[in-house]
């Protein structure tokens, strides 16, 4: 039988970052793909204290239906200490529980875009977010990124060309997947741009609370006084990225049609999981979780850089980070990293080549994504090593 798919996703194609997942899966081979949390970050203990406990009190709460918009004691807690911490939320906002922040994505792009429609984003982004936008057949703009952040000249240029933009789409901290953070002068002049040009701005930010390094940069959504930003945030990173718990804060109109949107999707994200969330912030020392995670990644991190240093010198180029996942590598001029990272494979290392994060990935790029977080120190190592030789052997 010929199937006839839908226009908006006839021209889809699977995540690079997934297929490559199908080369991880085999045991030999070592996953530098992954944007996985360190193994030894997950709170096991306490999931399992406190799932039990859930189970054994409050059984029919977390088996049961509930409302869309969230369990409303995490609903409430969020809203408390987005507002206390970051300065997040205003009168006019309103807060949504979703399942992970990828469901942000596409409920927030279900409920504003329209086909032909323009999404600005960094240039490289997340692949996740930019095939979401693409279901919705939207054009997308990719701006060019410097050592801290978007280039703004670049974006005013952007805003200027474009008739129909809809939103800026944007991850200011640690962005997947060249681990860049954006200035605090950055984001005012975003933030500036956006009004001016009378277009929202999409704020993601899963990594935000992986910060091992450097100073605290303000969120966009922090100084939101004109309700033209949506902010999107996730417990993927710090607690479990398979509860799939995120969230999102934004102007209440906006998340009513998200809400709508949703109930056609999944009715609610997964309740046992929104109660775990709750009680692991609210009983337990989350202050103190997220400080162990930074030191998990501290070192981690270190051991990834002291292993570039010493096997990749200066054929490679790797960008510093002062958080998340992710480090961002460049080829010498001239070595498509797509062949590069297919040649990695057959010597059992995965990365995920730079074209993959592309508004149009038919581009050639010079770079790849190195994911130091999953594998242990050993395969960290050993993979970085394996990486070095194959750079001297195309060299």
């Amino acid at each position: 039988m010929n199937y006839s798919f839908s226009d908006r996703v006839q021209a889809l194609k699977p995540s690079a970052i997934r297929e490559i997942f199908k080369y991880a899966a085999d045991p030999a081979v070592i996953s530098l793909s992954a944007g996985n949390p360190a193994p030894e970050a997950f709170p096991v203990k306490e999931i399992a204290e406190i799932s039990a406990r859930i189970l054994q009190e409050r059984p029919i709460d977390a088996l049961q239906y509930s409302v869309t918009e969230g369990y409303v004691p995490l609903r409430d807690h969020l809203r408390s200490y987005l507002k206390e911490k970051h300065n997040i939320g205003r009168e006019f906002d309103s807060l949504l529980i979703t399942s992970g922040a990828q469901q942000v994505m596409d409920l927030f792009s279900k409920s504003v875009l329209n086909e032909g429609d323009t999404v600005l984003c960094e240039a490289p982004s997340f692949i996740g977010s930019l095939n979401t936008f693409r279901s919705y057949r939207a054009r997308l703009r990719g701006v060019p990124m410097d050592p801290d952040g978007m280039n703004m000249d670049a974006l005013e240029t952007a805003l200027k060309e474009e008739k129909n933009v809809k939103f800026i789409y944007t991850i200011p901290n640690f962005q997947n997947p060249t681990g860049i953070t954006m200035s605090a002068e950055k984001r005012r002049r975003m933030y500036e741009l956006a009004k001016q040009y009378g277009v929202l701005i999409l704020e993601d930010n899963p990594y935000g609370d992986i910060r091992f390094a450097g100073e605290h940069v303000e969120a966009v959504k922090s100084f939101d006084e004109d309700g033209i930003v949506v902010y999107a945030g996730t417990f993927s990173k710090v607690i479990s990225p398979g509860m799939r718990v995120g969230y999102c804060v934004a102007p209440q109109e906006i998340v009513q049609k998200m809400v709508v949107c949703k109930q056609g999707e999944d009715v609610h994200t997964t309740i046992w999981s929104q109660m775990i969330c709750h009680e692991f912030m609210t009983k337990y020392d989350y202050e103190a979780h997220l400080e162990r995670l930074r030191s998990v990644y501290r070192k981690k991190a270190k051991v990834a850089t002291d292993a570039m240093d010493e096997f990749l010198g200066a054929k490679i180029r790797y960008l510093p980070i002062e958080g998340g996942l992710f480090f961002w590598c460049t080829l010498p001029e001239g070595i498509d990293a797509a062949e590069f990272s297919k040649q990695a494979v057959m010597r059992k290392v995965c990365v995920v080549p730079g074209n993959a994060f592309l508004t149009d990935d038919t581009q050639p790029s010079a770079s790849f994504r190195i994911n130091y977080t999953t594998p242990t120190d050993e395969n960290l190592v050993k993979g970085v090593r394996i990486l070095g030789e194959l750079a001297k052997d195309v060299l």
